[in-house]
């Protein structure tokens, strides 16, 4: 135990789980507590855990967890921290938790979310005007929801009391970070070492990996067009306008996706429009025509045209079996689930 530490008094986590919460963000919340407890030799971290209504809840993982109480009961915690995961955007609002939460702000303490939670947020009202950060599958949709809050696609964020993190391991970085704030670098770095995690980054690290790893090309002026075009879905470029761009003739431009994709930059182009609309489709209640104009599309007839043909269904069916095949899932067999205590 360090001697200087003896007399800190500890501080409260409350953590609320939603439905089909993501199990690696939250273990990757508690683990850091735990073992700050261990090594600092007293229990200086004390969390609760809170679900809506005092139930278990399961993971996307079909892991169910018990939870210490419901959200009526959550308390003036010194951070409180909301988990969730899939379909996030599909949650029905609880008026209490809005509440509390807007209560702990207006008091001044800390509070968040890890992986999807930050999507609650800002339907509370939480995030307007404040930086925050979500998993990167999520960034377009929240982005285009909620157009006054600043989203940044880092992997975690702290602004003010509020702190945001991207979910999976991340929920680690923003962990091992805060821990070193209150109980400087080398006890950050000791919980890093026993977890064998090896590289603690900064919240300004990047989720993804850059283009040219996922796309496993070096070629700089074809990276620079993906770039270009992924900035420009709701406004698509012409060839010859993102051909000058990469200072390239249109001829240049074809030649190059073609030999890498077997493509034209154009077909590239509208395949990824079309998979950002797939992706808002999925993730919010937009109409049709929203999501259309969204993706650079001037009309609904030539969007479904579009879709049809890529994907083999219109945008409305998309949409209709994707919840479809959601609620089947969380309907499943209970038996399939395995059971776990949170503490």
């Amino acid at each position: 135990m360090r001697d200087n530490q003896k007399e800190e008094p500890g501080q409260t986590i409350a953590l609320v789980v939603t439905d089909r919460f993501s199990m690696i963000a939250f273990s990757s919340v508690v683990e850091p507590l735990r073992l700050s407890n261990r090594l600092l030799g007293r229990p200086f971290y004390q969390w609760t855990t809170y679900s809506m209504d005092g139930n278990p809840v399961t993971a996307s993982n079909g892991c169910q967890i018990n939870v210490d109480k419901s959200i009526k009961e959550l308390d003036d915690a010194d951070v409180t921290l909301v988990c969730s995961g899939l379909d996030v955007e599909r949650l029905p609002l609880d008026p209490e938790l809005g509440k509390r939460l807007r209560r702990l702000n207006a008091m001044g303490r800390t509070f968040g979310a890890v992986c999807t939670g930050a999507y609650l947020l800002a339907r509370y009202n939480l995030l307007d005007g404040r930086r925050c950060t979500i998993h990167w599958e999520n960034l377009r949709s929240l982005r285009e929801e909620f157009p006054d809050v600043e989203v940044t696609s880092d992997i975690f964020a702290i602004d003010r009391n509020c702190i945001t993190c991207a979910g999976g391991m991340a929920s680690l970085d923003m962990m091992l970070r805060l821990i070193a704030i209150q109980h400087g670098a080398y006890l950050a770095h000791e919980i890093s070492e026993i977890s064998l995690y090896q590289n603690m980054r900064s919240g300004e690290s990047a989720q993804r990996h850059d283009i040219e790893a996922r796309t496993g090309i070096s070629n700089a002026k074809i990276l620079d067009a993906i770039r270009i075009m992924d900035l420009h879905i709701e406004d698509p470029l012409s060839c010859q306008q993102l051909a000058m761009t990469v200072s390239l003739s249109p001829r240049q431009l074809e030649r190059l996706f073609r030999r890498h994709f077997n493509c034209t930059p154009g077909q590239y182009y509208l395949r990824l429009r079309l998979e950002t609309a797939r992706d808002l489709l999925r993730r919010t209640s937009r109409p049709v025509l929203d999501v259309a104009l969204a993706c650079g599309f001037a009309s609904t007839s030539h969007f479904t045209k579009c879709y049809r043909e890529r994907f083999l269904c219109t945008p409305t069916e998309e949409r209709q079996s994707y919840q479809w095949a959601n609620k089947a899932q969380a309907s499943g067999p209970q038996g399939r689930s395995s059971r776990m205590t949170a503490k």
